[in-house]
């Protein structure tokens, strides 16, 4: 992955979970509602095999997806940090729109 792609996706993750996150936050009137569920996300975009087997089968699908969170580069660490960065200046935009009058929904 060279600069110019890694760049892109941090700002693509950024933009995508605090555009999600706002609009959640905004309709469910909850400030932190998509930080705290972002994590399962991550538990989705990380897994190669159906979601089903979290049920099912959570004895091996646990530990497997953790080991694959383990095994993750820097930048693919980092590109998902930045969504849960997104996710979090969206809870401080809300909290901080709301503090200042303005009543969405």
């Amino acid at each position: 992955m060279n600069i110019v792609q890694f760049i892109v996706s941090m700002l693509l993750f950024f933009v995508l979970f605090f555009g999600i996150s706002f609009l959640l936050n905004m309709i469910l009137r909850s400030s932190w509602i998509m930080s705290i569920v972002y994590p399962i996300i991550v538990l989705f975009i990380v897994d190669d095999f159906p979601w089903t087997d979290y049920f099912s089968q959570p004895g091996e699908a646990f530990p497997v997806v953790f080991e694959q969170i383990g095994n993750l580069k820097i930048v693919d660490i980092i590109i998902l940090a930045s969504g849960f960065a997104g996710t979090i200046v969206a809870g401080l935009v809300i909290r901080w729109l709301r503090k200042n009058g303005y009543q969405m929904f």
